[in-house]
């Protein structure tokens, strides 16, 4: 193992340091890219054939520059860890979703996410359950430890059966179990109450969205 990866190995959170390609070392920790850097390679528009092309390969980053739609991995995932940096306008707004599956026509009526936005949003005011980090209208995060919006800040989701992990910069802000009775009484509560195939699969697809907003992925990686 390197020294980058047994550093992020040793910090809850860390990202290890490098873009596009796996690093030297990390294969054998069952790390591998979703995203090459260079190309939309392994990403198709969400129930599409293709990538969109509001969607593009921007200095190393996966990045939204123009209406696209929501995107998804080609590949399918049920238990993994995810880790990304993520870089977002003034006022914009993303997310990141998981075991996502295109049975109906809208990605978050069935899949969850790991809110992305800009927390001094003025568009309308925002509940804590929609700050970053959140799971999205059902758990808030524990505190704000994003950066300053302009930064790249890091995200580590872990999804291990029932439970779930949203990590922040290195600080783990939401943790749940999905099918609890706790879970089950959020989503009644939510949005979601009307969509009886939220978040019930076990496995699908990672989704980044496009709320309309300019925002880029990098150092995209997962293992499962």
């Amino acid at each position: 193992m390197c020294a980058a990866a047994t550093l992020a190995a040793a910090v809850p959170g860390a990202v290890p340091p490098q873009t596009g390609a796996v690093a030297a070392g990390d294969a054998g920790d069952g790390w591998r890219p979703l995203f090459d850097g260079r190309t939309t390679a392994g990403w198709r528009g969400f129930r599409q054939r293709t990538m969109p092309d509001g969607w593009q390969a921007v200095d190393g980053a996966l990045t939204r520059v123009g209406q696209a739609g929501d995107i998804v991995t080609v590949e399918e995932f049920g238990d993994f860890e995810l880790t990304l940096e993520w870089n977002i306008s003034p006022d914009g707004n993303s997310g990141v979703f998981y075991r996502v599956t295109e049975d109906d026509d809208v990605m978050w009526h069935t899949a969850p996410e790991y809110q992305i936005i800009d927390n001094a949003y003025t568009r309308e005011p925002l509940k804590p359950v929609q700050l970053t980090g959140a799971n999205y209208d059902l758990d808030p995060p524990r505190r704000d430890a994003t950066k300053p919006v302009g930064s790249w800040n890091r995200t580590r989701l872990v999804v291990r059966g029932a439970h779930v992990e949203h990590w922040l910069n290195g600080e783990k802000v939401v943790e749940y179990e999905l099918w609890s009775p706790d879970w089950e009484r959020r989503v009644r509560a939510s949005k979601f109450k009307d969509f009886p195939n939220y978040a019930r699969a076990r496995r699908g697809r990672i989704g980044l969205q496009d709320h309309g907003d300019r925002v880029a992925f990098r150092n995209i990686r997962i293992r499962s």
